[in-house]
């Protein structure tokens, strides 16, 4: 596969002019749509078992997630087609050949995962019939799915990103929402990979802290660097937060019920997905240090500052996101959040009610709202040298991301 970084004399053509970088193109669209479709999908997946059990191949939450699976293969598979055989200088020109073909490397990306979704569906349905329902949720299908999906995230952002990164000044500012959308789905899938460990009764515990340093700093520090934008991260936290709300607050307005044995619990609509992560206040926090840190003529630090920026970086997620999450956690515990607008206490018709659902599973008792310093810093200190490693490791990506031109 060819480099994806290139001057900007390698896209101009004989009709290179003919087709403005500054507009973008129906193909882009239909990535866009697809990496909102699937994960969407896959959270009202989720929400269906909880509420009703059992599924088959064809309910309405896989159609979805078929949907944008389909629309980033055929989409992407089409511009591979037109790129290899009637494409223009410009268009090869900011492709990157692979088996004969070219395609921008976005579109190789989602395709991959288009494959790999469209694969996962029937070998998933196979694995039910064989195994039962969800024996584990690591399943071989399950992580086919999974690994699909990000992956049409990912080509949704790079395709965004070059896009981005080869308009004009003005075109920059049409485009970066483009790319901020598309970086807010990828903070969306990876909220939802994380489930597991986002209950709020988990937030007070160590596991918590290492796997949101392990995960997001990465991820934000990448926005945050290749966004050219004011505020790059806060903006794409901003959306992951919005869609994430509203998913939450539409699913109940429907009545559903179990269909499936054994029924611990009365359920009579469709169960939320969990408050968002309240990563705005970290991505806050983020922009602000990389704008403080960014050349005059708006270029990135050089690579020693990138250290210290790192090394700051990493406090600041762990001392921000931490704390606010362990506030957050407790309200969350209480019954102040048992109500639609925060949909706390929701569980499963599996789940059989108790004490456990009012506690923290880890980390101690609750505490009513009191915050701890030395229970926390017990809990996050282990969390400093992840969220460092994580954050100077998207400070790279970044860099590269503002490379990406095909």
């Amino acid at each position: 596969m060819e480099s994806t970084v290139a001057s900007t004399s390698v896209f101009a053509g004989r009709e290179g002019a003919a087709e403005s970088a500054d507009s973008m193109p129906w193909y882009l669209s239909a990535v866009l749509f697809a990496s909102a479709a699937v994960i969407v999908g896959i959270t009202w997946d989720i929400s269906w078992h909880r509420t009703i059990g059992r599924d088959t191949l064809f309910t309405p939450a896989h159609m979805l997630v078929y949907a944008g699976g389909l629309a980033a293969g055929l989409s992407c598979g089409w511009l591979a087609l037109k790129t290899t055989f009637s494409g223009t200088d410009a268009e090869v020109g900011r492709s990157v050949r692979l088996w004969g073909f070219r395609a921008p490397l976005g579109a190789w990306v989602a395709i991959w995962g288009a494959i790999a979704m469209l694969t996962s569906a029937p070998l998933d349905d196979w694995w039910h019939n064989a195994y039962g329902l969800d024996v584990e949720i690591l399943s071989p299908p399950h992580v086919v799915l999974a690994l699909g999906i990000c992956a049409i995230q990912v080509g949704a952002l790079l395709m965004a990103l070059a896009w981005h990164n080869r308009a004009s000044e003005t075109g920059r500012r049409k485009l970066a929402w483009a790319y901020v959308f598309s970086a807010a789905m990828l903070i969306l899938t990876l909220s939802v990979l994380l489930l597991e460990y986002t209950f709020p009764n988990q937030m007070h515990g160590a596991t918590f802290h290492l796997v949101m340093a392990a995960v997001f700093p990465v991820l934000l520090f990448a926005i945050g660097r290749a966004g050219q934008m004011r505020w790059p991260a806060t903006s794409a936290a901003l959306v992951y937060t919005g869609v994430s709300l509203a998913i939450m607050w539409v699913l109940p307005l429907f009545p559903a019920e179990p269909m499936l044995a054994p029924i611990l619990r009365p359920v009579t609509h469709m169960q939320p997905s969990e408050f968002p992560l309240l990563l705005f206040a970290p991505a806050i926090a983020i922009d602000l240090l990389l704008r403080r840190y960014s050349a005059p003529d708006g270029a990135p630090a050089r690579a020693s500052t990138d250290w210290k920026i790192a090394a700051v970086g990493g406090l600041v997620f762990v001392g921000i996101f931490g704390v606010i999450q362990w506030y957050f956690a407790d309200f969350m515990l209480s019954e102040g959040a048992r109500n639609h607008f925060f949909q706390g206490d929701t569980w499963g018709y599996t789940a059989a009610p108790g004490a456990w659902q009012h506690v923290f599973w880890h980390g101690g008792p609750y505490l009513g709202g009191e915050f701890s310093a030395a229970r926390f810093v017990g809990g996050a200190w282990g969390a400093l040298p992840v969220a460092f490693v994580s954050a100077r490791s998207g400070l790279w990506l970044g860099n590269w991301w503002l490379r990406v031109r095909r």
